[in-house]
Formats: structure tokens, C-alpha cells, sequence
């Protein structure tokens, strides 16, 4: 069976029918969750992937980035706010009139 590698910038948007998928730890550079997602959705289910090693399981339940954390923790300051004023009728289109 013929086999290549390539790295997980080079394998976005490309369906491959057997995927073997190295997210262990690594002494070069750090693996991020959307690197080791990239790489796992890859294949055409999860049937066709087989993990080369084993991999470090905070992998998938730290947060990516710490600047997305602080965006997403506005956005839900924002949505607070938006529900609390439309409660208090201050968006009734009724009201403005």
C-alpha cells in the first residue's frame, strides 16, 4: 500500500481514506488543539484512524488560546447584558415607538 507523510498545514482540506496520526509530545515545538484536529479529521471516520503513540490528554481539555479565552469570556459578558436588557424590556420594539 502505497504511503506518504505531510505535515497538518499541508494536509488542510484533503480527505484521506487511512490516516496514521502522530500528536504525541514533541521536544521541537508545542501541538496545539486545532493542530491535533486537523490532523484527526483528516480521515474518512474514525474507524480509518490509527494513533502512532500515545499523546498528552490535556491536549483536548485546555484551552486553545488564551486570547480567544479572554474573547470569548466578553462575548459572554455581552450576551449577559443583551439578555438582562431584554428582560427589562429595553429592546420591545413596541416601547421605542
Amino acid at each position: 500500500m502505497p504511503a506518504y507523510a505531510f505535515i497538518d498545514f499541508k494536509s488542510q482540506g484533503q480527505t484521506i481514506d487511512h490516516v496514521l496520526v502522530d500528536i504525541g509530545k514533541t521536544t521541537c515545538f508545542g501541538l496545539s488543539p486545532f493542530n491535533a484536529y486537523v490532523a484527526l479529521s483528516r480521515s474518512r471516520g474514525r474507524e480509518t484512524i490509527r494513533l502512532l503513540r500515545d499523546f498528552d490528554d490535556n491536549l483536548f481539555i485546555r484551552h486553545p488560546s488564551e486570547d480567544l479565552c479572554i474573547e470569548d469570556e466578553r462575548i459572554d459578558g455581552l450576551v449577559r447584558q443583551t439578555c438582562s436588557r431584554y428582560t427589562k424590556g429595553k429592546y420591545n420594539p413596541k416601547a421605542s415607538v
